[in-house]
Parts: structure tokens; C-alpha cells; sequence
């Protein structure tokens, strides 16, 4: 078979392909009562729920917070991380069908491994501050990325300041 043949059926089979699923968009091809995809006006692109949905992953991360930041080679929780760690325990009793993964993060100053110990010291924190808030240790893992995941990148205090964080994940399902 030539290069053309070939070229064609692959090409094809491209084409097929994403023609498999015809009512991926809901009923009607997308549109609701609303025009909209579901009734509600509101059309989920991101699988994370509704941000007005106080169930959902969208909420938790949008009202809630899902980040709480640190000072410079700290992962002691501020006064303000506190706050916002209370409320992530509140919705996480809540809602026990979640799971959650704490991710440390540094910024970039300093070495890649001093950076990952002190990415895992700072998901660390979180933990802690969530199980001593009755959320049970079980439905906790941590990771720590380090300088490796940077939100901001420039040699900037307003750059290192957005990357010093601990960011909660959350997952479906109450064991990680």
C-alpha cells in the first residue's frame, strides 16, 4: 500500500472518531430549556459542577478557596490561612463523598530539593490543620511539587509571593 492509502484511512478514521458520541452535549445537541445545555443557564465545560452548586468542586475551590499562602521559607499557616483552612474543613465535613490531595509549592528561590522539603513541610501544615478540624486523616494525602509547578514566573516578590502556597485538591471519592 503507498503513502497516500494509507494517509486516507488514517485520516478517516480520524474523522470517525470524533463523530462517535453525537449527544455528548446533552439532549438536543446541547440545548435546554434555557438554550443553554441543562436549564439552568449554566453549561459546565470544566467537569468541576456548578460555582453556585455549594456541592460542588467549582464552589469549593471558587467560594471557599482552594490555596492558602505562605511567607518566605515558612509553613507556619498565617492568621488569614487559618481562616480559609476552617472553611475548607467545614465543606469537607459536609461533603464526605470527597477525597482530598494537599499540594506544597515554593517559589522559585532557592534549590530543588530544599524547595521540595519545604513544599512537602507546607502540605504538611494543611494536613494537620484539617484532620485537628475533625476531617478524617484518611481522606488526606499530600504531595509536594516544590519550584516545579510555578503559577507566576518572573524574578518578582509579587511572582514569589503567588507561588509560596498549598493548594487542596479535591477528588471524588472519601479514600485517597
Amino acid at each position: 500500500m503507498t503513502l497516500f492509502p494509507k494517509a486516507f484511512l488514517i485520516v478517516a478514521a480520524l474523522g470517525l472518531a470524533a463523530c462517535n458520541n453525537p449527544d455528548r452535549f446533552g439532549g438536543a445537541g446541547g440545548a435546554g430549556a434555557d438554550g443553554l445545555g441543562n436549564g439552568t443557564g449554566f453549561v459546565d465545560t470544566t467537569g468541576l459542577g456548578d460555582p453556585n452548586d455549594p456541592a460542588s468542586i467549582a464552589y469549593f475551590n471558587q467560594r471557599v478557596g482552594d490555596r492558602v499562602l505562605f511567607p518566605v521559607d515558612q509553613h507556619t499557616l498565617t492568621p488569614e490561612a487559618r481562616t480559609i483552612l476552617a472553611g475548607q474543613a467545614q465543606w469537607l465535613m459536609s461533603n464526605g463523598g470527597y477525597a482530598v490531595i494537599v499540594e506544597g509549592h515554593a517559589d522559585e528561590q532557592g534549590t530543588r530539593e530544599y524547595n521540595l522539603s519545604l513544599g512537602a513541610r507546607r502540605a504538611a501544615s494543611v494536613q494537620s490543620f484539617l484532620v485537628s478540624q475533625g476531617v478524617p486523616a484518611n481522606r488526606i494525602r499530600t504531595i509536594s511539587y516544590g519550584k516545579e509547578r510555578p503559577l507566576e514566573v518572573c524574578s518578582e516578590e509579587a511572582c514569589y509571593a503567588k507561588n509560596r502556597r498549598a493548594v487542596t485538591v479535591l477528588s471524588v471519592g472519601s479514600g485517597v
